[in-house]
């Protein structure tokens, strides 16, 4: 696995917009601030031509502009890190138009995203063997104070951490928009780690742990649950990543063989999708010979958190299909699209430990 130099302390970010761009409020003005906050840090920027475009479909411009600006920034010696302005919808369509080839044989460098930069994250380490940061975007970076993800980010940017442990509290409801276009996370609910553990079914992490709506009927624990996982991060967005099997550009399964000896730990958040497609996800994913050498699963709130249908919940969709690999399943970690999101390095090869509600990630090669 090839691991990127850190960022220097006057080091240059570049921008890219291979999903949406900042081309409208509340995304502008943020994006803006982040790039003052980013210089006032002394640090040099190098924009590319996407970051303020809207002429695309899901995305910022053509597949074919964004592919190859996506290229061309990645191997170009005028920035050290590479971070993406955005998620949006389409960046699958942008694969065909990036050169990969050309992407593996240049030197590494450091490309954080996440969502729909799945396409990007994940294909890094599959395919070029390199590793990446599943982490914010650009936008996030301009709000006003910044929160401890957005110090994370920049840590594991520059080399001064390789560990994470999770928020205490995460957000239901934004109060960012147009006239409020950097304003921080509203975080106001408190973590409550569930785990599905072999033999045990699913159960709340912490002794003594307060049932949300989500968790009525689960059981809670006299004593905390401790687990401690092994393997190397690979994983993102289910939305994007049920989309590459059966296509040119998966290989998941010969880098899950490559890394056997590590084991797999998956990490896995879902934005549009409900629990049924959820469900179906899991299903495409285990049959196209992903969790191979699995060693567990690190599963974000989705999007559409406390969500039931049919008897199906957000637990049971993913632990009903996983269960037959007998690893544990840690769930509603902070990771994906219900903010504060851990940033991880998809490729590391990690050590996860769980005591109570907190989850610690170290990272290292």
């Amino acid at each position: 696995m090839r691991f990127p130099r850190h960022l220097k302390e006057h080091g240059t970010i570049g921008f890219v917009a291979p999903s949406f761009g900042c081309s409208i409020e509340p995304y502008r003005t943020a994006f803006e601030n982040a790039q003052k906050k980013f210089k006032a840090l002394g640090h040099q920027l190098d924009l590319g031509p996407n970051c303020y475009a809207d002429q695309g479909i899901g995305i910022s411009n053509t597949p074919k502009a964004c592919g190859e600006e996506l290229t061309s920034y990645y191997c170009s010696p005028q920035n050290d890190v590479l971070i993406s302005c955005g998620g949006g919808e389409l960046m699958c369509e942008t694969l065909e138009y990036t050169d990969f080839e050309k992407i593996r044989a240049a030197e590494p460098k450091w490309y954080m995203g996440y969502s729909d930069n799945t396409n990007m994250t994940f294909l890094l380490a599959t395919l070029c063997d390199t590793a990446s940061i599943y982490g914010p975007c650009a936008a996030a970076f301009g709000m006003e104070p910044w929160h401890e993800r957005l110090m994370d980010a920049y840590h594991l940017l520059r080399g001064t951490t390789n560990v994470v442990d999770g928020y205490e509290l995460y957000e239901t409801e934004s109060k960012k928009d147009e006239e409020h276009p950097l304003e921080p996370y509203h975080v106001t609910e408190p973590r409550q780690t569930v785990v599905w553990l072999p033999g045990e079914g699913i159960r709340m992490a912490a002794a003594g742990a307060v049932h949300p709506t989500a968790l009525a009927g689960y059981r809670g624990g006299e004593k905390d649950v401790s687990v401690n996982l092994k393997g190397r991060l690979l994983g993102g967005c289910l939305d994007c990543l049920v989309n590459l099997p059966g296509t040119e550009f998966d290989r998941t399964a010969d880098f899950a063989e490559q890394y056997q000896q590590d084991g797999i730990l998956w990490f896995l958040e879902a934005c549009d999708l409900n629990v049924m497609a959820i469900r179906r996800a899991i299903w495409q994913l285990k049959h196209a010979g992903w969790f191979a050498h699995v060693k567990g699963f690190l599963i974000g709130r989705p999007a559409q958190h406390g969500q039931e249908l049919m008897g199906l919940d957000q637990y049971r969709a993913v632990t009903d299909l996983l269960a037959e690999y007998e690893v544990p399943i840690l769930m509603d970690l902070d990771l994906g699209h219900v903010a504060p999101m851990m940033p991880v390095v998809c490729g590391s090869n990690a050590t996860v430990e769980l005591q109570g509600n907190g989850v610690l990630v170290k990272m290292g090669k």
